[in-house]
């Protein structure tokens, strides 16, 4: 078998395949400034690995069939829509009951499409699908979060030692003060070699009118609360 180094698709494929790397490196940009564990450099070796294989499903066999051959292009892509679901599945972390990473996950799936439509030709397929997928994650992130805080209440930030029950006891006074409590987020704030301290944001819901602040004084009092007060919070 000769080696081709250029044929009459080289240089479109080279664009497309160029094309695939700086719409991906755009989605991980936006990861990365968000600090996530997937950031520039996955997705971008995910837009442009999607794309090579999707390249060499479209272009590579075409010297090396005959005129009988069937070749099915589809194929490669079916694989690369269940394969990548594998590396997707990684960035989600499930903690005590809260779970992240949903949106890199759902990201990395979306940079392997945007691959797979630069190799199969579609680059104005690719382009919108990049402006959709930063309209949806900026414009409608800040849709989803103005939405939520008028749905609740209240969000507090609480600090507690483990080993004390505390985050339970809490939840049960929210309950107890008439409000439904959620939380959001929790994360260890402990130092190498001390006790093991957590932050956790609880929002909180009230259907009557709850007074928060006997809440908060109740709370305060639980034993391992270091301290518990109001919070802003940003999701995304």
């Amino acid at each position: 078998m000769d080696i081709v180094w250029f044929s009459e698709t080289t240089l479109t494929e080279l664009t497309l395949l160029g094309l695939a790397f700086v719409l991906s490196a755009a989605i991980g940009l936006e990861r990365q400034r968000r600090l996530k564990s997937a950031g520039l450099r996955t997705h971008t070796l995910v837009g442009v690995g999607t794309a090579v294989f999707t390249l060499v499903s479209a272009y590579g066999f075409q010297g090396l069939t005959g005129p009988d051959t069937i070749v099915d292009p589809s194929r490669i892509a079916a694989q690369i829509v269940s394969g990548i679901g594998f590396l997707g599945a990684g960035v989600i972390f499930v903690r005590q009951n809260i779970v992240s990473g949903l949106t890199t996950a759902a990201s990395i799936w979306v940079t392997a499409s945007i691959g797979m439509a630069c190799g199969a030709g579609a680059p104005a397929l690719a382009i919108v699908a990049t402006a959709l997928y930063m309209i949806a994650v900026w414009g409608l992130g800040k849709l989803g979060r103005r939405l939520r805080a008028r749905a609740l209440d209240t969000t507090v930030l609480i600090r507690y030692r483990e080993g004390f029950g505390a985050l339970r006891q809490t939840l049960a006074l929210a309950a107890e003060h008439g409000f439904e409590a959620l939380v959001s987020e929790s994360r260890n704030t402990s130092k190498a070699g001390k006790p093991v301290r957590v932050q956790a944001t609880i929002e909180l819901r009230s259907q009557n009118n709850a007074d928060v602040a006997l809440f908060l004084a109740a709370a305060a009092d639980v034993a391992g609360v270091r301290s518990v007060e109001f919070a802003n919070v940003r999701n995304d």
